[in-house]
């Protein structure tokens, strides 16, 4: 029995060791598949491909069949000894628009850039989810990192305590000395609650930005992460500009509205100008009344027919003016639209990039001064432990260090953050 236990406990260790931790990479690829908001874009995308299909059968001819079946009855006609009749008729029609102004031609180009715009969309929904993903994931790396920061101080102050209750035993320190000292060791373990709290909050939020509803045991893997990273080469604004100008979907979304309007803008022209179809029919027709037999009827009855119809516009109640009228209107729309998507990407991409500038010189002023708080501090412990210094100057001093590790911590994580931002906005590629 003691064995089944120690094996059921082993197993339960290994499990609890195996639950998955999930990577940056592995959040991004999930989202990727299971993101609700991905999947309706892409269902909107198919139905856009439909669209293009039936724009492409519109060139064709279309067929039909039609049959009709009736009966007639004539009590009073002495003629007729049968007063019940039956008939029947057979039609088969063609109809095929041979030229409409390029209507049917410029509605498959249209639809194949709303497909591709759609395509584009679905792009641009993929970006924003990738982007709201690695801002949450990073704010989970640097909040971690926070917390273990606030826990190192929180030890320190507990052996500041510890070493005030034997000064206070020996009378080399007042009670309420002591008493500030149990106090700022009670506010460190209140603020690593409460960022316990709001990394909880972080991570479950990661949680619903992937869909993951039902799962209870969520985690993120720490990678390690070097003050190097936050030290590295930034990219210039203009580099990163150009690049995004090139492959951003939202950018080529704008032009391929702008090719759209072009093609509206004919097709209201076309309105102007004359349809010409071609017609074509078979029929046949069969009566009981008839003394032939059914199939001679259906031989004899048989005829075809042709004929070629030209519609001209003529006067159509403004109805292609003011369909000309907007098509302009929505031309000139379509080109400030992209005037403004490539003024809202400059806009992102210079705040990007000068915080990553001005946030990497905080980093090395930080990281300076950290060394600096921590110097002045371990100066300050050893001389309160002579008792050179009082209380209020050794509670001072490590605010100061912690105040300094905290600056150099959330200008690291910024960033980093922005650095990667600013690569995913060149290149499209994101990477911790």
């Amino acid at each position: 029995m003691k064995k089944l236990l120690f094996v059921m406990a082993m197993l339960c260790c290994l499990s609890i060791d195996a639950q998955k931790k999930w990577t940056l990479d592995d959040c991004i690829n999930y989202a990727m598949e299971n993101n609700i908001t991905l999947k309706m874009s892409k269902v909107k995308e198919k139905s856009s491909l439909e669209d293009v299909k039936q724009s492409k059968a519109a060139l064709l001819p279309t067929l039909s069949a039609s049959t009709s079946q009736g009966t007639g009855y004539s009590p009073f006609d002495k003629t007729k000894t049968d007063k019940v009749n039956y008939t029947g008729s057979y039609n088969v029609n063609a109809q095929w628009t041979v030229w409409n102004g390029g209507q049917n031609t410029n509605a498959l180009k249209l639809n194949k850039l709303t497909a591709r715009q759609a395509e584009l969309n679905t792009n641009e929904t993929a970006n924003s989810i990738q982007e709201a993903i690695t801002k949450l994931y990073i704010q989970i790396l640097y909040m971690t990192e926070a917390i273990e920061v606030k826990r190192q101080s929180l030890e320190t102050s507990k052996k500041n305590e510890e070493r005030g209750r034997q000064m206070v035993e020996v009378g080399k320190m007042s009670k309420a000395d002591l008493a500030q000292l149990t106090a700022q060791r009670a506010a460190g373990e209140y603020d690593i609650v409460e960022a316990e709290t709001q990394l909880a909050k972080q991570k479950q939020q990661l949680k619903l930005e992937l869909e993951l509803l039902e799962e209870k045991n969520f985690d993120v893997a720490i990678p390690t992460t070097t003050d190097q990273q936050a030290l590295a080469e930034i990219p210039s604004m203009t580099s990163v500009y150009e690049a995004a100008l090139a492959q951003r979907p939202e950018i080529k979304n704008a032009q391929l509205s702008i090719e759209s309007s072009d093609i509206q803008l004919k097709n209201a022209k076309a309105g102007k100008l004359p349809t010409i179809t071609l017609n074509g029919g078979a029929s046949t027709s069969t009566n009981t009344l008839s003394s032939q037999a059914w199939g001679t009827q259906m031989k004899n009855g048989f005829g075809l027919s042709a004929s070629v119809g030209v519609n001209i516009p003529i006067v159509d109640g403004r109805k292609t003016k003011t369909a000309i009228n907007k098509a302009q209107l929505a031309q000139e729309q379509a080109i400030m639209q992209l005037r403004g998507e490539e003024k809202d990407l400059y806009a992102t991409i210079e705040s990007l990039w000068l915080d990553a500038v001005n946030n990497q010189e905080k980093f090395r002023s930080a990281t300076a001064s950290v060394e600096s708080e921590q110097e002045s501090y371990n100066l300050l412990q050893e001389q309160f432990n002579l008792g050179l210094k009082n209380i209020v100057e050794l509670l001072s001093g490590k605010d100061k260090l912690l105040t300094a590790q905290q600056n150099k911590l959330q200008s690291k994580y910024t960033t980093i953050l922005a650095q990667q931002l600013l690569k995913f906005y060149q290149n499209g590629t994101i990477k911790i």
